[in-house]
């Protein structure tokens, strides 16, 4: 079969990596992109490697992004995120990627799409159309281009780099269903296997759910290699997430829910502990607020999806929530540090006292562009 050669870059934003695609590029029938996409990535491989794409392996380098103009007056771009199966061809755009998030208003800039200083600070509003929300991006500009080197280190990228901050603004109801789906801050839940778990589902950034780490019987200082070889545990996160895609109405039923695997996302919580982190760092009590694990496509996720970090915070300015109850003495929901297996993450969100809206849930990533030219699909789909 002839190779389609389609131009493409591979960027790295926040602890993610994606090949990001223009949508002027792409098969104008976007029921094709699918089996464009998993091709580009190399899936499916039953082997978890991804060898013959451009995949990692795992679902945080198993990614697409599309960039496109804006279909929205409030906007300067469109970006369309795609979650890739690793072991499966299953493509996901029912939730977005915060960390991708960070890089695409700098390659929107770099590329010329998008008006900005030529030294300074550059604004970009990008529409998110899995989520319907706007993120406002601010980052430094050179010479016209965005600066990549910097001071601010994140947990699981080696170095330091350039701030991106992001405002996820007005973040709640990502899927018509409010902030609450189910009307409750908590839920309680029944397994399969007769056990009981009470549960927080909020819709904020992206549809999650969020456990006690010892209901289902996990543990938030585990490594992520442990939980998912925990066949018995996975399985219990894997029911608590399809169940709580029902209750949200994000599917209609359990094998519905089965299919749709990048949402809503389930994570493990639990209170501030001492846990060494895959650097082999150890982290103290006193250091964060409340910990982390979270499942991203199947697999435990080495430090955290930036839409379920803002999820979490998010969470935690509910009074009575699984994630409130978590959190330490004295955690301020506006500077939460969570513990994540690659260290701390600090991410906030604003609420009105008032109304009880969540306003804005906010992080600093940085991101950097590795490469571009053209990336090859042997699919017939990729034909435009």
């Amino acid at each position: 079969m002839t190779q389609t050669a389609i131009p493409a870059a591979f960027l790295r934003g926040g602890t993610s990596k994606a090949v990001v695609l223009k949508r002027a590029d792409l098969p104008a029938d976007e029921a094709a992109w699918p089996a464009l996409f998993a091709a580009i990535m190399g899936s499916p491989d039953p082997n978890k490697r991804q060898l013959d794409g451009m995949g990692g392996g795992i679902s945080s380098l198993s990614k697409v992004c599309v960039i496109g103009p804006p279909t929205r007056e409030d906007a300067d771009i469109d970006y369309t995120f795609a979650q890739i199966g690793v072991t499966t061809d299953a493509v996901d755009f029912s939730g977005n990627c915060g960390n991708m998030s960070s890089a695409m208003g700098p390659f929107a800039y770099d590329e010329g799409l998008v008006a900005g200083p030529r030294d300074g600070e550059a604004v970009v509003r990008i529409h998110n159309t899995n989520s319907g929300k706007i993120i406002r991006a601010r980052f430094a500009v050179a010479g016209g281009r965005a600066t990549v080197s910097g001071d601010l280190e994140i947990p699981g990228v080696t170095g330091t780099g350039a701030p991106v901050a992001l405002d996820f603004l007005d973040p709640a109801n990502t899927c018509g269903h409010g902030a609450l789906p189910t009307g409750r801050i908590c839920d309680r839940m029944v397994l399969s296997d007769g056990r009981a778990v009470t549960v927080t589902m909020i819709d904020a950034a992206v549809p999650s759910v969020f456990v006690a780490a010892a209901d289902p019987g996990g543990d938030t200082c585990a490594h992520p290699e442990a939980i998912d070889a925990d066949t018995a545990l996975m399985d219990r996160l894997e029911e608590i997430r399809q169940r709580a895609s029902v209750a949200m109405r994000l599917a209609p039923d359990m094998a519905a829910a089965a299919a749709r695997i990048a949402t809503p996302k389930v994570a493990m919580v639990g209170p501030p502990a001492a846990y060494r982190d895959l650097s082999g760092q150890i982290h103290p009590a006193e250091g964060h607020d409340l910990q982390i694990r979270m499942i991203s496509a199947g697999q435990a996720h080495r430090a955290v999806p930036v839409t379920g970090a803002l999820a979490l915070a998010s969470a935690a300015v509910l009074p009575g929530s699984v994630v409130a109850g978590q959190c330490g003495p004295g955690a301020d929901p506006e500077k939460l540090r969570i513990g994540t297996p690659s260290g701390i993450v600090t991410v906030g969100a604003t609420r009105d006292p008032a109304s009880g809206q969540i306003l804005a849930a906010r992080i600093l990533r940085t991101q950097r562009r590795l490469m571009d030219g053209r990336v090859y699909a042997p699919c017939p789909a990729a034909r435009t």
